[in-house]
């Protein structure tokens, strides 16, 4: 690694402190040019590790930038990956506080919840077809902390890959009986239809992404335990989002979920 400790934590609580307090700022690589990937995890880590010291949960794992259409939007080519505290969870049809978010943007995705443990390096997508237990819809909202949602990769993993809220419900299902590489996913804003996208989208199969997820993890001596919830990524390119909108989300043979912003 490039950084001090005491750098990794400086920039850790800077990070969330722009989050918690919903102020954007210009991204930490402006500052620190020569950070590593080692790095901007360390960064992600710790600001995981403010959160558990505060009482709050880690309820699940996100991947970001998975899809084709996501890494052109915002000009990277990795897929990274980030975690999900327990404040980020809101219920089917909930409303969400824009005054908490600094530029949300929503985009549909396929969860997994897995039933055993999954190990990288090495993790393909037959490990995690065995180790799913079911999967269902989700929505999530991102809200990079950066100035005009702008930034580069090492800034945004730093950034916990923009995590900020999810909407889960429907129907879950266990993927035997599921094709998920068409399974189609239609985002409506407003009933208004705005995205469209299948599974395949996602690293050709949203297995594929816990797969990799589980790999990166391996690489830091971590693993994905049994009874994981892990978001796999955006279908389409996320779609802005402010007060007084309501998106809704349909997936195929997985029901419907819908959230309000205010």
């Amino acid at each position: 690694m490039n950084l001090t400790p005491d750098i990794i934590a400086q920039l850790a609580e800077h990070l969330e402190n722009a989050e918690l307090n919903a102020q954007a700022v210009h991204k930490i690589t402006d500052d620190y040019p020569n950070m590593s990937w080692e790095d901007a995890y360390a960064i992600q880590w710790e600001i995981r590790r403010r959160k558990l010291a505060r009482g709050h949960k880690i309820v699940g794992l996100k991947m970001g930038l998975t899809s084709q259409a996501k890494m052109k939007q915002m000009g990277v080519v990795n897929p990274v990956y980030g975690f999900l505290a327990d404040y980020f969870s809101c219920p089917d049809s909930s409303e969400i506080d824009t005054r908490q978010l600094i530029h949300p943007k929503v985009e549909a995705e396929i969860a997994f919840v897995t039933k055993a443990p999954l190990q990288g390096p090495g993790c393909h997508i037959g490990h995690v077809m065995a180790a799913t237990d079911f999967v269902l819809p989700a929505l999530e909202v991102i809200d990079s902390r950066y100035e005009n949602f702008k930034f580069d990769l090492k800034s945004v993993i730093a950034d916990n890959s923009s995590s900020s809220r999810f909407v889960t419900g429907g129907r879950g299902r266990v993927i035997d009986e599921l094709d998920l590489r068409t399974l189609g996913v239609v985002m409506e804003k407003n009933g208004q239809v705005v995205e469209l996208g299948a599974g395949a989208a996602v690293l050709g199969h949203p297995a594929a992404s816990v797969a990799l997820l589980a790999n990166m993890l391996g690489e830091r001596g971590e693993s994905i335990p049994a009874g994981t919830f892990i978001m796999t990524g955006g279908i389409t390119a996320a779609i802005p989002v402010q007060a007084g909108d309501t998106i809704t989300v349909r997936c195929q043979d997985l029901g419907s979920i819908s959230t309000r912003f205010i």
